[in-house]
Order: structure tokens, then sequence, then C-alpha cells
């Protein structure tokens, strides 16, 4: 069974891109500011408009799928084959508002990429299914309608999990050693990464196309022993941060060699800690003296910079092993293609996984972060 040490506090928080949906206060005002991206199409008059709507352009994950969003909108716009709009909102009645008003207009030759901002969403994406306008979704795959998208495209949640892993085993990891993971939230993302990680161990999945070798293998009984598990840290820095310093707190800890973030901003509040005066020069001294390895996920460029040796060099010195798998925002440009590919009359995978990869110090500059 798992022990769950910490819970908080969901966070959340978005502000406003190009065409912009915002809190009730100022949503009527930016809902009239609609405006195409600043890259005008070409295309026909009677060519397929593509509607991307997304979380708001902000900072984080979430704020950097607008980014590239924003990109692929005005690469589909200098094309001229077809036309795009990014439209982004802040909750989920706002993004239903911004369908029901796509649908209302009547429009014939329309297509829509989705992000749905949560579950409520489905209700309006069964309208777009029941008017016959194709869409794809993005990252959260809402199981109710699924099955009438276009392409449903989202990250290997469970291969950041087998990625993380198949670092630990190949840095010597062994079966029954200690392991800290760093969740999450609550959701099935959190599920997801934890499943990975452990079905990787027991020998059930692969990573990179190799499965652990059978030497390495973990049993059930030493998954449920040796694994432990923080509770939500609600995608904190700051609540990792001190979640760290607290656990640092025990000497019995120092000797935990194996933490598992499972996001960036996580193994990044970790560092931050390791880098204050939160924990005491005694037991920081134990902790490195064991060589600990820490693994992220995201591509947040600053953890990135640190695997480039730009920051936290002389903690990384001391470290066993730092990585990242990958789980970019980028994928938003690789649904809007799907939707494009799909109006040129090609197939497209409709369940569109897309495979991660490790991160580390010696290939990271293959890799483009966000910030």
């Amino acid at each position: 069974m798992k022990k769950k040490i910490l819970a908080g506090l969901l966070a959340g928080t978005m502000a406003l891109s190009l065409t912009a949906c915002g809190n009730e206060a100022g949503s009527k005002a930016s809902a009239e500011a609609t405006v195409t991206d600043s890259a005008t199409s070409t295309a026909s008059a009677d060519a397929t408009h593509i509607y991307v709507l997304t979380a708001p352009e902000d900072h984080g994950w979430t704020g950097s799928v607008a980014t590239f969003a924003k990109e692929k909108v005005s690469e589909v716009n200098g094309e001229g084959k077809y036309s795009a709009e990014l439209i982004t909102c802040e909750d989920a009645a706002y993004q239903i508002t911004q369908i029901e008003d796509i649908i209302a207009k009547g429009d014939k030759n329309i297509a829509v990429v989705i992000q749905p901002i949560d579950d409520t969403v489905q209700s309006a994406i069964q309208q777009l299914v029941d008017e016959g306008i194709p869409y794809v979704a993005f990252d959260r795959i809402i199981d109710g309608v699924s099955a009438s998208a276009v392409s449903n495209v989202k990250g290997d949640n469970e291969g950041i999990g087998a990625g993380s892993a198949a670092y630990f085993v190949s840095l010597g990891m062994q079966p029954g050693d200690s392991v800290y993971v760093y969740e999450g939230d609550t959701s099935s993302v959190t599920t997801l990464r934890d499943q990975g990680f452990t079905e990787y161990l027991l020998g059930e999945i692969e990573f990179d196309g190799q499965k652990i070798a059978d030497d390495a293998k973990w049993t059930q009984d030493q998954i449920d022993s040796a694994i432990t598990y923080s509770g939500a840290m609600n995608w904190s820095r700051s609540d990792t941060k001190s979640a760290f310093e607290t656990l640092m707190g025990d000497a019995s800890n120092t000797e935990i060699k194996w933490f598992y973030a499972e996001d960036d901003e996580l193994a990044m509040g970790m560092l931050e800690a390791l880098n204050g005066g939160g924990i005491d020069d005694s037991a920081k001294e134990a902790f490195l003296g064991n060589k600990p390895v820490i693994t992220g996920c995201g591509g947040l460029d600053e953890l990135y910079g640190v695997l480039r040796g730009e920051s936290y060099e002389d903690i990384t010195a001391q470290l066993g092993g730092i990585m990242s798998v990958t789980y970019s925002p980028s994928m938003i440009q690789t649904a809007i293609q799907d939707m494009v590919d799909s109006l040129d009359g090609n197939t497209v995978t409709q369940d569109h996984v897309i495979e991660c990869q490790n991160v580390t110090a010696d290939n990271v500059a293959d890799f483009k972060g966000f910030n």
C-alpha cells in the first residue's frame, strides 16, 4: 500500500492571450476584443477555418501550450491553405461559451483543436460532434467523447514513470532500494506516472524499446515496502521545497538515494532546498554524500539549464545523476498538424500518444525547453 505523507491545495492560474476570456469582471471586454493571429491568412474565403482553444498564455507548462499554439497558428495562416485562430480561456465556463458561440455562427468549413480546461467541457464538445464539426483533443482526453475525435493527442504519462525508473536502474538501483516519489496532484496524470514507474520495475512495460533485466526486477512486496509517496505537491516548487526540507529534518531520510519528482518544478524545489538554508548542514552533507539521484519531467528550460551546467553546479557535482523526461507543451503543434493532415485527406492516428525521452547532460542540447 502506498505510503502517503503530504497533501496540499490545488494551485491554478492563467492570464490572457490572443482571443482572451477572463473572469466575470473582465470577460465581456475581452470577448469583444477577439482578434486572429498576427499572421494574416491568404486562404480563400471558403477554406476551412481552424479554431484552436487552449488555456491562457501566461507561464509554466500550461501557459507555454498557448505559446506553441500561437507559433503553429501563424504557420498555418502563412501557408494559406487554411485559416486558423487561437482562443484562450482561463476557465471551463468560458471555454464552453466559446464553443457554443462558434457553433451558433453557423459557419461551414470549420474545425476545432481543443485543450479542454476540465471534464465539464464534455457537453460542449458533444455539441461539436452533433453538428458534424471535426475536432482534435489535446492533453486532457475526455473519455466520454474521445471516440468521436479526429485525434486524441497526449504525452505518455506512464512513459514518464518508466523513464525515471529505467534511469535509476541504469545507475545501479537495486530491488528494494528506498525510493521517494514527489507526486503532482491527485489526478489521473499522477496515477499514470506512479503506475509507469512501478510497472517498469515489475517488468510489465518497457521504456525506449527495452524492459528491465530479469535480475533487476522488483517484486510487488518490494514495491509496497520501499517506495514512499509524498502526496499532492500541487505541481508547486515551493510546496516541494518545504516538504523536502521537512523530510531532511529526519536524519534517517538522508540515506534515501532515489528521488523521482513527477514534474520539473518539483525537482527544482529540491534543488532550491539543497541550495538554501532550510536544511541543516550536517543533514545536507550526509544526503549529498550518498550521491543521490533526482529525476523530473516536463521540459522546463530552467532545469535544462541545470543540465547544461549553467546553474546549481556545486550541487549537481555532488549528485549521482539528474535528468528530466520529456513532456513538452509543444505537443499542441502536433495536435494542430493532425487536424491539418485530416483536412488534407490523410489518415491520422486517433489515439496519438507521443513517446517521451530521457534528457540528461549528454543530450540536453538536442531539446528545446519552455519557460
